[in-house]
């Protein structure tokens, strides 16, 4: 189990890390796109690369990977009723909602360890 979760939280904290750093153009662009302001763009990635962190400070210490995985669940459900209020097709939603369940498996994953 341990492994797994390891895995999955360098894997969702890569991910993010390439999304809001190499292809940050394109972070503007969709922002634009669903008439998101700029200075909640910027806040939504400072957010992002800091609980993608805490997944990677997490695999010593689970609580901050259980921190990061409910975060970034809870901004990809946000991220998802964005692609809804804005009619994207399901492909579109696709990204979020993969990182939503990932995530979820990680807080889940990382709950059961911190138990006795």
């Amino acid at each position: 189990m341990k492994d797994l979760t390891i895995f999955l939280q360098a894997f969702v904290a890569a991910s993010i890390f390439f999304v809001w750093v190499v292809r940050y153009d394109n972070i503007i662009e969709e922002f634009k796109h669903y008439a998101i302001p700029s200075w909640l763009r910027d806040l939504v990635g400072i957010v992002k690369l800091t609980l993608s962190l805490l997944l990677l400070i997490g695999i010593e210490k689970n609580r901050f990977a259980l921190a990061g995985g409910l975060g970034i669940a809870a901004l990809m459900s946000y991220a998802f009723f964005i692609h809804l209020r804005v009619k994207n097709p399901l492909v579109k939603m696709i990204p979020c909602l993969t990182l939503l369940t990932l995530s979820a498996v990680i807080a889940w994953i990382n709950y059961r360890l911190l138990s006795p």
